[in-house]
């Protein structure tokens, strides 16, 4: 599948925000993206069980508010607050870590629909080594699957196990892990640290070995 890099990468909005949650530190990892299609279509898109696995991941359970599911290989959630067509929170399980996502979905100035995403974590050793890529750079993977899923809904989405190792694969996941490294840094991040971590987050990704310096 050939895939347009450089439009799909302009395509998302990224900003990274510290803040206190429960107390504790933590930081916002916040993704936004138009899909030239409506906002009905989006919802179900998100809350499908039967289109979800097209785009995203297999998934499994209760996906009425109070329900608990897991994503197959990957978190459980439990979904805490739904207002059709426009608003789904759940709680993000992995492992012994939990962590808090927001989904909203509305119309935009151009007459498409709009999907913005917030991630919030409390600050970790995971976030001090991968940064704002340690969930950015899987969300915006999975906003593009969301936007070849409407753009071609009968086709089979790439293939997980491959993608990275793909030239478009390679130069999507290298792309989005620098531009998650700049948004940190306007977020407040020291430029350094996150351009480090950026680097790490591509090798995460990519599986190839990426120069520290």
């Amino acid at each position: 599948m050939l895939l347009d890099v450089a439009s799909h990468l302009d395509a998302v909005e990224r900003s990274v925000v510290y803040l206190d949650h429960d107390g504790k530190a933590a930081s916002e990892v916040i993704l936004s993206r138009s899909y030239v299609t409506t906002v009905d279509d989006v919802w179900d898109a998100l809350t499908n069980g039967d289109r979800i696995p097209r785009w995203f991941l297999p998934i499994s359970g209760d996906l009425e508010l109070g329900g608990q599911f897991q994503f197959e290989g990957n978190a459980g959630s439990t979904i805490t607050a739904c207002k059709r067509l426009s608003y789904l929170a759940v709680t993000w399980e992995f492992g012994s870590n939990v962590s808090w996502v927001e989904a909203r979905v509305s119309d935009d100035e151009a007459g498409c629909a709009r999907l913005t995403l917030v991630h919030t974590a409390h600050l970790s050793e995971q976030w001090d080594e991968y940064g704002a890529g340690a969930t950015g750079v899987g969300w915006e993977m999975g906003l593009i699957g969301l936007a070849l899923h409407i753009d071609q809904p009968e086709e089979p989405k790439p293939d997980a196990a491959t993608f990275h190792i793909t030239p478009h694969g390679k130069a999507l996941l290298t792309g989005s892990s620098e531009a998650w490294g700049e948004a940190s840094i306007s977020g407040g991040t020291d430029a350094e640290a996150a351009r480090a971590a950026a680097r790490r987050t591509t090798a995460f990704y990519t599986g190839e070995v990426v120069d520290e310096g």
